[in-house]
Parts: structure tokens; sequence; C-alpha cells
């Protein structure tokens, strides 16, 4: 009974990853069980290493094992330019699709009063800071296309705009309601490589 019980267990836990319903975690389970144990323990052990040992860069607040990542330690990067993203994945999007060399700051999440998610949840104070430095000219709207990610982009514009500082949005080779991290890099590429300056009246 008790092998039974954990099994279940097991099943129940691979439910917690993105997209993985009872019979997809079931598959999982019998395949590491019957299969391939050798990986299941690998598989353990490194998500166990990274939920400890992971944290959060302190510059740009993406994901990281040591207090600066390695794109703000990278001394070769564009300090002046700043690509503001929802999420870490974003940021591996945009490194692995584009040729941008600026740093980054990772929003982890986007504005959604009716969700409890408003500027102090995003650490938009920490952006302001980062603004207010007198480094940054020029800010990559990167949000997603959607709703929300409009409406995200469109409170850093203003922000930028009371310091003086040029803002440009991704161009619409992004489809609107797309998630960067689910685009194919070409398209990316096009968008990141044709951004317009960004503008009050398009809102």
């Amino acid at each position: 009974m008790s092998d039974a019980s954990l099994l279940n267990r097991l099943i129940e836990a691979l439910r917690c990853l993105p997209g993985v319903g009872p019979k997809s975690a079931q598959r999982m389970a019998f395949h590491l069980l019957e299969r391939d144990r050798e990986g299941g323990r690998k598989l353990a052990e490194t998500i166990d290493e990274a939920v400890t040992k992971m944290g959060h860069c302190e510059l740009c607040r993406t994901l990281s094992e040591n207090p600066l990542c390695d794109v703000c330690k990278n001394d070769t990067r564009d300090r002046a330019v700043l690509c503001v993203v929802e999420t870490p994945a974003d940021v591996m999007a945009v490194e692995q699709a584009t040729g941008y060399r600026g740093l980054y700051f990772v929003l982890m999440g986007r504005l959604s009063p009716l969700d409890g998610i408003g500027p102090s949840e995003l650490g938009l104070d920490t952006l302001a800071d980062r603004l207010g430095n007198g480094q940054i000219s020029e800010i990559i709207l990167a949000t997603n296309l959607t709703v929300e990610g409009e409406a995200t982009a469109h409170y850093i514009g203003q922000m930028a705009a009371a310091r003086g500082i040029r803002s440009t949005r991704i161009a619409y080779g992004v489809p609107i309601g797309g998630e960067l991290e689910y685009i194919d890099r070409a398209t990316l590429a096009h968008a990141f490589s044709g951004r317009t300056e960004w503008s009050e009246t398009e809102f």
C-alpha cells in the first residue's frame, strides 16, 4: 500500500509542472521508475540544488545563483540601454534570438490590479532608481503584447519620459497576445531590430 501511495505522490508532484495533467504526469512517473531511474535521481538532485541555491540578481532581478547575474557582471554590455521584460524566460529569449548587448530589468510579472499586482510588486521603485542614476539613455519596452503588457509598457514609458529618457517599443512582428518565450527566433529578432519610438498617443 505504501508503494502505491508513494507512486501517487510522485504523479501528483509532477503535476506542478505547467501543461502537465494527470495522464502526462502518470506517463512521466512510470518512465522514470521503469526505464530511467538514474535520470530521475539526477533530475531530483538538480531540482533540489536549483531551488535551494538560485535567487534573483540584485540589479536586474533575473534568476541567478550569484548576487549579480552574468549579464550584469559583463563589462562589455552597453549600460546606457535597458531592456524591460516580464520574466527571466524573456531574457533568455532575447539573448538567444537577437544581438542585443545592453542590460535588462525583469519585472517578474505585469500590472494587473484585479490580481493585486501593482507597481510595488513589479519593483518599479527599483526601476525608477535605475532610471534616475543618469546612466540610462534608452529603455526598450519588451513586455508581452497583451492588454496587461501594454498597460505596463505605458506606465514605464511615462516613468522614462518624466526623466527625459528615450523609450522604444519592440516592433509588432510579435503577435498580439503572444508571449516572448514562445515566439520563434526569427520573428523576435525582426521585432527587436524594428522597434519604434514609444509614444503616449499609441495607447
